[in-house]
């Protein structure tokens, strides 16, 4: 894979119900999303979503996607899912720690309208009990259509974010 990153835009949020970065085009066919801030209020993990030509958020059961959460203190586990409305586990903020979470996305074929868009993402962030949850996540949007934009939420409460979007030659 290419790894030279090419800036474009950066999107930040304070106490928001959820944050989008738009900017996906033809001009590449990879995007990668830095998220080097991420902290929820609330005490439950953050979701995503993809944003469609239109602007809107895409909520149909239209996604797929697999998530390896890997626990400092505990076993490993897995969540998936072949039918929902989010991709699941894209970071964890159990202790509302100012910490917050650290995250590198990459979004494949997005403005391509007539192939379905690719997610894989890894965090890292803190559990309730003080200890590191790591995750890894492949996801797919199984609709082929024009998407131009990412979006995260907290499943329980706003977050505070910066997420940074660059263009992968």
């Amino acid at each position: 894979m290419a790894t030279n990153l090419q800036f474009i835009k950066s999107a930040s949020g304070s106490s928001v119900s959820s944050l989008s970065i738009t900017g996906f085009t033809t001009e590449y066919d990879v995007y990668a999303i830095w998220t080097p801030t991420l902290v929820q209020d609330g005490n439950n993990d953050i979701e995503a979503r993809f944003v469609d030509s239109g602007g809107n958020i895409i909520t149909a059961s239209e996604y797929s996607y697999a998530c390896l959460s890997m626990n400092s203190g505990g076993a490993f586990s897995d969540v998936k899912s072949t039918s929902s409305d989010r991709i699941e586990n894209v970071g964890v903020n159990d202790q509302n720690e100012t910490f917050g979470v650290g995250s590198t996305t990459y979004i494949y074929n997005p403005a391509d309208s007539s192939s379905f868009t690719f997610l894989t993402h890894q965090s890292s962030g803190m559990r309730d009990n003080g200890q590191l949850r790591g995750y890894k996540t492949s996801a797919v949007h199984k609709v082929a259509e024009e998407i131009t934009g990412y979006n995260i939420f907290g499943l329980s409460g706003d977050i505070t974010a910066t997420m940074i979007l660059y263009g992968v030659k």
